[in-house]
């Protein structure tokens, strides 16, 4: 896939948050610095945007010091804003890298059930093909046969090959088996789908932390990766969702998905600012090749409108 083919996927994908907050910024001019009524409008349109209101006022503070030398206009601001944004989401931008020694990298792919779970994992799988690694899927969700069948039809097409065990069984099994033939065949990631309800935080919490004493065991490093995969399109819901699965499951990063269709892409932002866990990929689209390692200064261009 060409570049250029992203850029624009992800330009569709952020369009509908750059329309709004130049909805809101249009019309803004002024001398060398801009007023407290500006400045309370720009903070408004970045809320509204999704930004959420820590990183809105981050941005209101860099913008109330900035001298625009050549006068304010929208154009200005939407380069201090893309500047801001940028300072905000590059210390998380960090591809997931496979480092685990011995192998295999052991990922929990966590998050609820529509959050685009299962198909994120074997977009996952098939960006670490392209970097020429051998990987195993594990169907771990086993209380839906729906998500066992989906991932089966998945590590089909992929030509991996996945461990799953009969539905309703003990995932903690799934992902044992996995681990001890992804050792023995020297695979070098396992990507283990997890369960996604969110209903009854107590079951999830008790199921997870016997899938890390099972990992333990083998060991001790794994899971090397806790990944949360959020769908974009739920905005402030996204953050609740960090939240409780932070303090539930001790997730360590992040993949966005659906990007291409929501007017909430400023979430992204917010949840940079609000948590700073690392963000790996997003996806922008249902095809294989739409999750891509997450490049921190052109989303904030876009998000922006200055791309």
């Amino acid at each position: 896939m060409s570049s250029e083919s992203w850029s624009d996927r992800l330009f569709g994908g952020f369009r509908k948050t750059s329309e709004r907050l130049t909805e809101n910024l249009a019309g803004i001019v002024s001398k060398a610095r801009l007023d407290d009524a500006q400045l309370d409008e720009i903070e408004d349109a970045l809320i509204l945007s999704d930004l959420g209101p820590r990183a809105a006022a981050r941005i209101r503070e860099r913008l109330s010091g900035e001298r625009f030398e050549r006068g304010v206009d929208e154009a200005a601001i939407r380069e201090a804003v893309a500047d801001e944004i940028a300072a905000i989401l590059r210390p998380v931008a960090k591809p997931l890298e496979v480092v685990a020694f011995p192998r295999p990298q052991v990922i929990l792919v966590i998050g609820v059930n529509g959050s685009g779970k299962t198909t994120t994992i074997a977009k996952l799988a098939h960006l670490f093909q392209e970097q020429d690694y051998g990987v195993m899927l594990a169907a771990g969700d086993t209380f839906r046969a729906a998500a066992i069948g989906q991932l089966t039809v998945w590590a089909e097409r992929l030509g991996v090959p996945i461990v799953r065990g009969p539905e309703g069984g003990d995932p903690a099994s799934v992902v044992f088996d996995g681990v001890r033939l992804a050792t023995q065949q020297g695979i070098d990631a396992l990507i283990v789908d997890t369960a996604g309800r969110l209903q009854n935080k107590r079951e999830l919490m008790e199921e997870l932390a016997k899938i890390r004493r099972v990992l333990g065991r083998l060991n001790p490093e794994a899971p090397h990766d806790v990944v949360l995969v959020l769908d974009a399109t739920n905005g402030q819901n996204a953050l609740q969702q960090i939240e409780t699965f932070r303090d539930v499951a001790g997730v360590t990063g992040l993949i966005m998905t659906k990007l291409d269709g929501t007017a909430r892409g400023g979430v992204l932002v917010a949840a940079a600012e609000q948590y700073g866990l690392p963000i790996h990929a997003i996806g922008v689209g249902e095809k294989i090749d739409d999750l891509r390692p997450f490049d921190p200064d052109l989303v904030a261009r876009v998000i922006a409108g200055v791309a």
